[in-house]
């Protein structure tokens, strides 16, 4: 079976860090690309973060740009998202993303207070 489990999340004032982690299983994680979805309290997931598997090019929600860090390895079958500068907007259930077969797993809850 496919899992995707991520940990890392905590509350956090504005203006801190946490770094996020997600650990793959059941499929081959370095044929793939992989990401971050969050969702915000009474809104809809939306995309943060990816990278990809071929060229580890990335993509950042404008919001999140020059403030989080996407990196994986691949050995350890691990997809991580550093989160700096923190703001309370950026509070949501994170999810480790797979967009090639739209799957997410459990969340971890960031919550930023201002």
């Amino acid at each position: 079976d496919v899992q995707l489990q991520a940990s890392g999340g905590g509350l956090v004032q504005a203006g801190g860090s946490l770094g996020l982690s997600c650990v793959a299983s059941g499929f081959t994680f370095d044929g793939y690309s992989i990401g971050w979805l969050r969702q915000a309290p009474g809104k809809e997931r939306e995309g943060v973060s990816y990278i990809s598997s071929s060229d580890g090019s990335t993509y950042y929600k404008d919001s999140v740009k020059g403030r989080f860090t996407i990196s994986r390895d691949n050995a350890r079958k691990t997809v991580y998202l550093q989160m700096n500068n923190l703001k309370p907007e950026d509070t949501g259930v994170y999810y480790c993303h797979d967009p090639d077969a739209n799957y997410w797993g459990q969340g971890t809850l960031v919550t930023v207070s201002s």
